[in-house]
């Protein structure tokens, strides 16, 4: 915003810089209060035992840690994810960043060579680029955020682009390698060249479960082909006793479904209450800014499962909270089962996008109609205001 302060009438004065040693020491105190805040809570539960140590289970019943073995009727695993290392030559011996050690950094990188065009990927080149660093991302795709619909990925691309952030698409990453204090990085693609030289290289190409070395084998606990755990609808494993929640189970990716992963165990165990995983609503966000909202189907998605569409999408230009904030990039979506008049999925590409997109879930869980929105009064001027605007204005998609 500093940096923009001609458009709005301000002078911030002088050269607007990041200083990353006090961006970083502000992040890892959020950080260090919350984890804090949880171990504590944890360790003063009554009846809680807290246990430090490598984990892995000896029988279907039991798990040894520290040379320890705990017997129970009721495993729970939650053990998480972390970031794949892609299998290129040289990333064994190169140094590289993941979503994990990129936050450790207290000096500014000179070159940023993200390896990867998707949320985790653009959200740091986003990051890196206004802190004032170069930034260049490589997706072997033909588009960014391939798992969005089409005008969701190239209207991101655009804003992004805008920023000075490159992009090279439909090149892969195939070789890493140290090169005078610096990275070099082989891309094999169409177009550019061959190899890019930066100051640090990130890999944002995905991730895979820490189950590997629970010892699942021993208790028989059965894993997909890609190491994720399998659970039923309730998180259950195979096993009687073992569940799994969180990332581990392949279910979802984010801290909000590892919460719901274990309210739907809770109530199943403790109250009697039939909870499913198949009754969530997939909903995320994109963090980058402006952010991606979405719910339910994509577009795509909404298509290839034959209902007849209704299908709405208005600019952000027509927000006019959104025009007196100069926040004008971007798009919202709304997509209706013609039939029933449930909707069906939502996007909203846009300030506040990660906050507003709530408002169609809840009538989504609710089962009702989208008239319950399209004839709500909404306050103005907000960006939200549009919604019941853009749902009035649904027509038929061949």
């Amino acid at each position: 915003m500093a940096r923009r302060g001609d458009e709005f009438g301000f002078s911030a004065g002088g050269d607007v810089r990041a200083d990353m040693p006090r961006i970083k020491a502000r992040k890892d105190g959020v950080v260090r209060q919350s984890n804090e805040g949880v171990e504590g809570w944890l360790r003063s539960t009554p009846n809680v035992t807290v246990i430090q140590g490598q984990a892995r289970f000896a029988g279907p019943g039991t798990v040894s840690v520290n040379g320890e073995q705990i017997e129970a009727t009721e495993i729970f695993i939650n053990v998480g994810a972390r970031a794949v290392v892609p299998d290129v030559l040289g990333a064994a011996t190169s140094p590289y960043l993941t979503n994990s050690t990129i936050l450790d950094l207290d000096r500014l990188p000179d070159h940023l060579i993200i390896v990867g065009g998707s949320y985790i990927g653009l959200e740091f080149a986003q990051i890196f680029r206004r802190f004032g660093s170069r930034v260049t991302v490589i997706e072997r795709g033909d588009r960014i955020i391939a798992r969005e619909d089409e005008d969701v990925s190239s209207t991101l691309q655009q804003v992004l682009e805008g920023e000075g952030i490159a992009f090279r698409l439909k090149a892969n990453c195939i070789t890493v390698a140290g090169a005078d204090g610096r990275v070099a990085v082989g891309v094999d693609c169409a177009h550019g060249e061959p190899r890019m030289v930066g100051s640090h290289v990130l890999f944002a190409v995905g991730r895979r479960p820490n189950a590997a070395d629970l010892g699942l084998e021993a208790a028989g606990v059965e894993t997909d082909v890609r190491g994720f755990i399998t659970v039923d609808d309730r998180c259950g494993t195979n096993v009687p006793g073992v569940w799994a929640l969180g990332e581990c189970n392949g279910r979802g990716a984010f801290t909000h479904t590892s919460y719901n992963d274990y309210e739907i165990v809770a109530a199943n165990l403790l109250d009697g209450d039939a909870r499913r995983v198949t009754d969530r609503i997939p909903c995320y966000a994109l963090y980058t800014d402006p952010p991606v909202g979405r719910a339910g189907m994509s577009l795509r998605e909404a298509r290839e499962s034959g209902r007849r569409l209704l299908v709405a999408t208005k600019p952000m230009t027509r927000v006019a909270r959104a025009r007196e904030m100069s926040e004008t990039h971007g798009f919202m979506r709304a997509i209706v089962d013609a039939d029933t008049k449930r909707v069906l999925g939502a996007v909203i590409v846009g300030i506040n996008g990660d906050e507003i997109v709530h408002s169609l879930p809840d009538v989504m869980y609710a089962d009702a109609p989208y008239t319950v929105i399209s004839r709500d009064v909404h306050i103005y001027p907000t960006v939200t205001e549009l919604i019941p605007t853009l749902l009035q204005e649904l027509a038929a998609m061949d």
